[in-house]
């Protein structure tokens, strides 16, 4: 086997391995609770950074691997014939765009999270140690600072996203006001984790507000506490899937 070839074969079996990811994503976040028949998750491609994996437009739940479809970065499908894609795939491409650490992103409407884009008096803080991925506070992405107060709140155009993708910086999760949220990771299964552990803050922190002022990680503790738990995201990603594997284990 020449030297081409055996870079072609580890591009494929790196391809197989994230397509199987992607797929398992789908399931794990509609058993999770953070999807519902609405949502969606994309991987960057392993052997071109300038294309992404998405499945086509479908309830996640569903999705299978022939219903992963391949994207050029301006959301362009890379077959033109091909099924019908998600209206928001520009959430995707144009993070992916601007942040060449992200290999997996989440969006979804996880409703605990939905009250935090819209009180800005209560930001969404890390209020245990499981997300401290959540840094300082997550900031919130209003969208009729770039498209005026008409929009039917989705992110269908490149222009939108490249918005979004600005309001979420270098950060891990950006809210998106009347929405939902975005979040991202370095691996899908760290986006799967950080997109879980949002909703799971956002209810603990929603029943805290309820007892009184809550006392919030510290920047230095939510550094800390997340890149402990980036060590351990395989114990969760593994658990996960053996509950979509077999529900009743």
């Amino acid at each position: 086997m020449s030297q081409a070839d055996e870079k072609l074969a580890v591009v494929i079996d790196d391809l197989v391995v994230v397509i199987d990811d992607l797929v398992a994503a789908n399931h794990i976040l509609f058993q999770q609770g953070v999807v519902d028949g609405f949502g969606h998750v994309s991987a960057r491609h392993p052997g071109r950074s300038d294309r992404f994996l998405l499945a086509r437009n479908m309830a996640p739940a569903q999705v299978r691997t022939a219903d992963i479809l391949e994207f050029e970065l301006d959301g362009t499908p890379v077959d033109p014939s091909g099924p019908r894609p998600y209206l928001e795939r520009f959430i995707h491409g144009e993070i992916y765009r601007a942040r060449a650490d992200v290999m997996g992103v989440v969006h979804s409407h996880s409703p605990a999270v939905v009250p935090f884009g819209v009180v800005p008096s209560a930001p969404l803080r890390p209020i245990c140690h499981m997300s401290g991925f959540l840094g300082e506070a997550a900031p919130v992405f209003e969208i009729r600072d770039t498209a005026g107060p008409a929009t039917d709140m989705l992110i269908r155009t490149p222009a939108l996203g490249v918005a979004l993708a600005d309001r979420l910086g270098p950060g891990a999760v950006v809210l998106m006001r009347g929405h939902g949220s975005t979040v991202v990771g370095t691996t899908v299964r760290q986006a799967v984790f950080r997109a879980v552990y949002t909703e799971v803050n956002a209810k603990l922190q929603a029943e805290a507000l309820r007892l009184g002022p809550p006392i919030f990680l510290t920047g230095e503790e939510a550094a800390a506490a997340a890149a402990t738990n980036d060590g351990q995201i395989d114990r969760a990603w593994n658990l996960w899937l053996e509950a979509v594997n077999d529900p009743s284990a």
